[in-house]
C-alpha cells in the first residue's frame, strides 16, 4: 500500500467537515479504516471535552462525560498502535542500522488528526458571528500557526515514510500501556474491587 502523508491530513480535513454535518461514521477499508477510527476517537473525545467543561448539566452528564473521555482516549491510542502494525507489515523498518525515530507514524497520524479538529475549531472562531473583531483576530494568528504546524507534521510524516522505505531511517512499534485503564494495574481499582464471594 502507497502511505501518502497530504492524503492522510486531507482525509482528515475531509471527515472533521463532514462529521459536523451528520452522524460520524468510518467508511473506509484497510489503513484509512483505521486512520478514520482513530480520527473518529478524537472526534467524540473532543467534544466529550467541552461537555465536561460545563457547569449547567448536572453531576451525571460531567460524570458520562469523563468516563467517555478515558474510553475514548484509550481508543484512539489502540488504533494509532494498529496504524503502526501496519505500516510495520507494510513497509518492513530496518530492525537496525541506521537512524531510529522517536516518534511512530501511527503517532504522527494521531497528532495530525488533533491538529484538523483544531484548525477547524479555530477557524470557527474566526467566523463567529457575536465574537469581537479582537477574539476573531486573535484566533486568526491562532489559525495560521496550526495550519503551519499541520502542514510541518504533514511534511515530517512524508519523510519518515520515504526513509523507511528507503532504509535511511526506522521506528518501532511502541505501545501506551495505560495503567490507569486496567483494572489488573490500577491500584485504586484493583484495591478497592469487591472481594470475589463477599456478600
Amino acid at each position: 500500500m502507497k502511505f501518502d502523508a497530504p492524503e492522510i491530513a486531507a482525509r482528515q480535513t475531509e471527515l472533521t467537515a463532514c462529521w459536523h454535518q451528520a452522524t460520524p461514521a468510518v467508511g473506509a477499508d484497510g489503513f484509512f479504516r483505521l486512520l478514520e477510527e482513530n480520527h473518529l476517537r478524537n472526534f467524540s473525545l473532543w467534544h466529550e471535552e467541552d461537555v465536561a467543561r460545563r457547569d449547567d448539566l448536572g453531576f451525571e452528564r460531567v460524570y458520562q462525560a469523563k468516563r467517555n473521555i478515558d474510553r475514548f482516549n484509550q481508543e484512539r491510542n489502540n488504533f494509532a498502535e494498529e496504524m503502526d502494525k501496519a505500516v510495520v507489515a507494510a513497509l518492513h523498518p530496518p530492525q537496525s542500522g541506521c537512524p531510529r525515530n522517536s516518534e511512530t507514524p501511527g503517532m504522527m497520524i494521531d497528532r495530525l488528526s488533533i491538529l484538523a479538529l483544531k484548525e477547524y475549531h479555530m477557524h470557527e472562531e474566526t467566523v463567529r458571528p457575536e465574537a469581537s473583531v479582537e477574539h476573531k483576530a486573535k484566533c486568526a494568528e491562532k489559525l495560521a500557526r496550526i495550519r503551519q504546524q499541520r502542514a510541518d507534521l504533514t511534511g515530517c510524516l512524508a519523510d519518515l515514510f520515504a526513509d523507511v522505505i528507503a532504509k535511511r531511517r526506522t521506528f518501532s512499534a511502541y505501545f501506551q500501556f495505560k495503567m490507569y485503564n486496567d483494572p489488573a494495574l490500577n491500584p485504586q481499582l484493583y484495591r478497592n474491587a469487591p472481594k470475589s464471594g463477599s456478600a
